[in-house]
This record gives structure tokens, C-alpha cells and sequence, in this order.
């Protein structure tokens, strides 16, 4: 869908330069998704792994995002060859609900309740990122805590049209549950993609 070299704004790796890929493609279908125009792949257009990664190279950067749309939804495998070959960490950012492919240097869980996440993306997270939007979503977000590998990250991130009413809940929760983290949006605060 599109490609840009920007910071990272959440998680574990904020604040550090990173190639992003977006992949188009998603059946996930979150309704407060701030990317709907990449659910359908077939409205962008199609470019060579080679040409992702020859432009990529071009920055000084060596993470690459591998985001969607859904990415898992894809075969990584040639991606993740290349960015290694150019010298990249490739990462990705993924609901889950698709088996993962490729060599993939981090994975960011990102489950939805739209379509559950498959055990084997829960035991390979490194950081499970869990967007809030109400209160059950804290129960939710234990839930799948309980399911990911004892040294994988804990984020909780409000859902950015509810973020004055949700950052408070969270700070309030993480206080009363310090194992989790506090993920912003940071792009968004500071305006770049």
C-alpha cells in the first residue's frame, strides 16, 4: 500500500528510525482501524520486493516494519530474505490471526476481538500491544498475557479517538498491574507518519 522512512511511534522500539512497509490486504476489519484504506489489496499497486528494498537501503536506518493492512496475510519469506541481505532487522506488526512466515527479527502481537490471534503468534511475541478502547479490554489483554513467552513486553495503547478518556484508565490500571507499559501513539502526537 505504501512505503516511508519514519520514527518509530510504539511499543518497544519508539522513537527509532524505521523503514515502514505497509502491505495491503486485511480481514480483520477493526472498526476504530486508522488505516481502512489498506484492507483491500487490490486498490494499490503491486511492487517488486527488490524495489521495496532497494529504497529502503537508501536511508540510514536499518529496521524495517513490516505493517499492514494484515501483513501475515502474506508470504514474508522473500521480504525478510532481502531486507536481511540489505542488512535490516525486519519486524512486524501483526493481529495474529495468520501464521507467520519469513525470518523475522521482532514480532509486535497486536490481537483483535475481531479475529482471534493463533497460539503460535501468541508464543512468538516479543511485545504484545493491546489497543484500548474500553474497560473489558483490560480483562482482554490479561487474558493473552497469559498465553505469550515470560520475557515478552507488555503494552497497553488507548485507541486515538478515545485517548483523553482512556489514558487515564490505563495509567490507573498499570499503576495496580506494573508488569504492563504505557504505548502512545507518538507519530500522531508530533504529526509524521
Amino acid at each position: 500500500m505504501e512505503h516511508f522512512y519514519t520514527l518509530q511511534g510504539e511499543g518497544y522500539y519508539t522513537g527509532q528510525a524505521s523503514y515502514f512497509i505497509r502491505l495491503g490486504g486485511c480481514d480483520v476489519g477493526c472498526v476504530w482501524c486508522d488505516v481502512k484504506d489498506s484492507w483491500d489489496a487490490d486498490m494499490h499497486p503491486k511492487m517488486r520486493v527488490q524495489e521495496i528494498v532497494n529504497t529502503a537501503a537508501a536511508c540510514k536506518g536499518r529496521i524495517a516494519v513490516i505493517t499492514g493492512g494484515e501483513p501475515a496475510m502474506h508470504n514474508l519469506v522473500p521480504l525478510c530474505d532481502e531486507l536481511h541481505n540489505a542488512g535490516f532487522k525486519a519486524h512486524i506488526e501483526t493481529s495474529g490471526a495468520h501464521p507467520l512466515s519469513g525470518a523475522l527479527d521482532w514480532v509486535t502481537l497486536s490481537p483483535k476481538k475481531f479475529k482471534a490471534p493463533l497460539s503460535e503468534c501468541l508464543e512468538r511475541a516479543d511485545e504484545l500491544k493491546v489497543v484500548v478502547y474500553n474497560m473489558s479490554d483490560f480483562a482482554w489483554a490479561e487474558t493473552h498475557a497469559l498465553n505469550v513467552p515470560k520475557d515478552c513486553k507488555l503494552y497497553l495503547q488507548p485507541e486515538w479517538s478515545r485517548k483523553e478518556k482512556i489514558v487515564p484508565q490505563i495509567i490507573e490500571y498499570i499503576q495496580q498491574h506494573p508488569q504492563w507499559q504505557l504505548s502512545l501513539q507518538t507519530h500522531k502526537y508530533i504529526n509524521i507518519p
